[in-house]
């Protein structure tokens, strides 16, 4: 399927926030992230459930549902960023026109749980949709200058998004296996895409380049997960992976679950990774840490293996 491209957007134009997993427990976090949003130029709205609450959930699953539909609709709205993730937005997987969506395609922006909706929208209609930050959790109080110029970058501008930047103070990216690969890039956070698996709104793997990452996972459950990814024959079928910033992954310092011998995450990925034979780097600016990339998913990218390099090889918007 061939790339559904939204429109890029431009000072003033609407910005609608959405919850379509968890609430935010700090209503401070929504006005700062609005304030955030408008500095750059865009106005913004509010979905009708935004402050809704059901458990866990931002509200309950066919009221956050018909808020995603509505701001897709909606022609006063040129884009939709998410409030923040947590749990919740796979719930609503099954009752999900994606015809609306395929119908208004415009810039969606979320990560962490969004990537169920990344991994179902890319697979029923094509559309490019951005992995990058959210509303209370990363424009709140302040939106961090990298990831406010790689958020612009990504939604507004029509040329290549080029070599995805490394920030000063990061460790460097290490090269878990060398080489090249090219193809569509795809990816999200890696207990989304194992919760997939088998079900008909996972991405689509064939040829690709995969980016994962996670937070405050242990590595027997990364290795389990990754597992998972390999039995399933899903890792033998891209092109290369890319390994994000893992924040707070690894073994509890105080309460190891394998007290008597572990591996670290690095000897996971190695352990399970480098026998596919693909290049295989870690270590990106693509997590639940501090700086974040916007990356545009299903376009072209290219993966320099040697060189711990992920290039973006065309814009995500037209």
């Amino acid at each position: 399927m061939n790339p559904l491209k939204p429109s890029a957007l431009k000072p003033g134009d609407t910005i609608g926030i959405v919850a379509p997993a968890s609430h935010s427990a700090l209503p401070s976090a929504l006005s700062n992230g609005r304030r955030s949003l408008e500095a750059l130029g865009f106005r913004t709205v509010t979905a009708t459930h935004l402050a809704d609450r059901h458990g866990f959930l931002a509200g309950q699953d066919d009221d956050r549902l018909a808020d995603l539909e509505a701001m897709f609709a909606d022609p006063d709205i040129q884009g939709i960023v998410c409030l923040r993730g947590g749990y919740g937005s796979m719930r609503m997987l099954p009752r999900m026109d994606f015809e609306i969506i395929r119908a208004h395609p415009k810039v969606f922006v979320g990560y962490s749980d969004i990537t169920a909706l990344h991994g179902a929208i890319h697979r029923k209609t094509g559309l490019v949709t951005f992995w990058g930050p959210m509303v209370a959790s990363d424009m709140s109080p302040d939106f961090h200058p990298f990831n406010r110029d790689a958020f612009m970058k990504a939604v507004t501008g029509t040329a290549a998004i080029g070599t995805i930047a490394h920030p000063d103070g990061l460790p460097p990216v290490q090269v878990i296996r060398s080489g090249a690969a090219g193809g569509p890039l795809i990816g999200g956070t890696l207990s989304l895409l194992a919760a997939a698996v088998g079900t008909s709104y996972e991405f689509e793997y064939d040829g690709a380049i995969l980016f994962f990452e996670d937070v405050g996972e242990e590595p027997h459950r990364i290795d389990r997960m990754l597992t998972q990814l390999l039995q399933a024959g899903r890792l033998e079928r891209v092109s290369g992976i890319v390994i994000g910033e893992c924040a707070g992954c690894g073994s509890a310092p105080n309460n190891p679950s394998f007290p008597y011998g572990n591996f670290s995450i690095e000897e996971v990925f190695a352990d399970r990774l480098q026998p596919l034979g693909i290049p295989v780097v870690y270590g990106l600016a693509i997590g639940h840490g501090t700086c974040k990339a916007t990356l545009p998913l299903g376009v072209r990218a290219t993966l320099d293996g040697d060189a711990g390099r992920l290039t973006v090889e065309e814009s995500g918007v037209c």
